[in-house]
């Protein structure tokens, strides 16, 4: 697929796969001319409204939140925004990843050329300066609530197009105003509405999502591979992979899963040598039907997620052609907080499959040596790498408990219900960080287990996999350093791409 030079803002649907694309190929972005003209057509039509209506407009020239019943006079509109971005910079601990940084500018700039903010050109127009040059402002991982959007991170991401707050640019970190010296751009002067468009929208939770998804769909494909390179090393049977099991519950991500691994298989000695046992234990068994499963779910929050970021998100909305400005509350993360944390359980039981499958592993049983060694006793073997993935398998059992289940009222009332979706999206990270060490540890052990079947070979994929991983980690004779050879691991995944053609 040819390189994806430029991408104009407004001209399709946001996509995770054309996300994705835009992220690898490092893709400019522009504003399209149909964007711009919506843009300035809300823009126009808010400034006459300011002008000639006496009638309060909620964050336009009322305070917020619980302040709702401010009135704000025309010479303050402009400082009330600008007030609004320093005082709500509130995003606290961790920085973000620099890639979820970039599409909060992405995701926010796309929310914006819908035409139903009245903000500036210029105001998107800098966003994408931001983005085109990898000015990455600094955010933090916690302190939004999933209520009024992401109030306190989508502040601190605003901060430096005033001249505030700090940003990374090229490894070093620069003042917004610094920053601003450089490149010769003048501080934004954020008008009517603008501040609140800015701040109100959930581009901290769905970039996050977005991200997650990325880096799940990588481990779902990482973790069938596997899968099937521990059925080999089990000496596991072929039949639960059979289509017409499949074709009788026929969920979509089952049916894809029996398939995936009949074409990994395909051609294995191992698979197709007589087996002595009737069944295998369920975590080899049931390998369509959990995976299946996480698949589906995988599935059904891209669809979500795809809605929600083809969205307008902040408060209030303007409709400039029925002249309408609405306040609601399109902002509210609860959407995507529910399918974050199904999300979260679903990728979690990715990694408990997996334990399984390794605790399976180093049993002693169907040929195999007791821990993977030659020398069990001497040797502990694979023995304790069990023991760290059943660690961080227990502690995704922890994140995977529903952020959505909590809500804490804020703004004095006003914020009775939230969604607490950014901490759904961010603990998503945590799971997929341990599901990468889980992963590693199958691989680790799977390889020990298919070389103990030679001379018999698996499958030209796996083999294919085997010798480029052999490169990085050796067969264990004896007792080694496991925490070297697990980090090798890991580090042979960074750059690992599974295609399973």
């Amino acid at each position: 697929m040819a390189k994806l030079e430029t991408y104009a803002i407004g001209s399709s649907l946001l996509t995770y796969d054309l996300i994705e694309k835009i992220l690898n190929d490092g893709t400019k972005l522009t504003i399209s001319e149909e964007a711009r003209q919506k843009i300035q057509h809300c823009r126009d039509f808010l400034d006459k409204k300011t002008d000639n209506n006496t009638v309060p407009i909620y964050g336009v020239t009322t305070g917020f939140g619980s302040l709702c019943n401010k009135h704000i006079s025309r010479e303050e509109l402009s400082t009330l925004q600008e007030n609004l971005v320093k005082s709500h910079s509130c995003s606290v601990g961790t920085p973000v990843d620099k890639v979820v940084v970039k599409l909060m500018l992405l995701l926010k700039a796309h929310a914006l050329s819908m035409g139903f903010s009245g903000v500036q050109v210029q105001t998107v127009e800098r966003i994408i300066d931001f983005y085109n040059n990898d000015i990455l402002p600094e955010v933090f991982d916690r302190g939004s609530l999933g209520a009024s959007g992401d109030l306190a991170p989508l502040a601190n991401l605003f901060l430096p197009l005033i001249g505030e707050g700090a940003v990374n640019w090229k490894g070093e970190y620069h003042s917004g105003k610094e920053i601003l010296d450089i490149f010769g751009w003048k501080p934004i002067k954020l008008q009517s509405k603008e501040g609140l468009a800015l701040l109100n929208g959930t581009q901290f939770m769905s970039a996050n999502g977005i991200k997650a998804l990325i880096d799940g769909w990588h481990m779902v494909n990482c973790f069938d591979l596997f899968g099937a390179m521990s059925l080999e090393a089990f000496d596991g049977r072929i039949e639960p992979f059979w289509d017409c099991i499949q074709q009788v519950r026929p969920h979509k991500g089952q049916i894809e899963t029996g398939a995936v691994f009949r074409r990994i298989l395909e051609g294995s000695e191992i698979i197709k040598r007589e087996k002595e046992h009737v069944q295998d234990p369920y975590s080899f068994r049931c390998i369509p039907q959990v995976h299946g499963a996480v698949k589906d779910a995988m599935h059904h929050v891209t669809e979500v997620l795809h809605i929600e970021i083809n969205s307008v998100t902040d408060n209030p909305t303007v409709f400039p052609d029925d002249d309408l400005v609405v306040s609601g509350g399109n902002f509210h993360g609860e959407p995507i907080a529910l399918v974050f944390d199904y999300m979260g359980v679903a990728l979690h039981e990715l990694g408990n499959i997996s334990e399984r499958r390794v605790a399976q592993l180093i049993m002693g049983l169907r040929g195999l040596p007791e821990f993977l060694v030659a020398k069990p006793g001497l040797n502990s073997g694979f023995m304790i790498p069990q023991y760290a993935a059943a660690s961080v398998v227990s502690q995704n059992k922890m994140y995977a408990w529903p952020a959505s289940c909590d809500s804490i009222v804020s703004s004095n009332g006003q914020e009775d219900l939230v969604s607490m979706g950014a901490n759904a999206a961010t603990k998503l990270h945590k799971i997929i960080d341990n599901l990468k060490i889980i992963a590693a540890i199958e691989l680790m052990n799977a390889a020990q287990g298919i070389d103990f079947r030679r001379p018999l070979k698996s499958s030209p994929l796996i083999e294919k996999v085997m010798e480029a991983y052999r490169k990085e980690v050796p067969f264990v004779e004896d007792d080694v350093v496991m925490k070297d050879y697990i980090q090798k691991t890991q580090d042979f995944l960074e750059h690992f791409d599974v295609v399973i053609e």
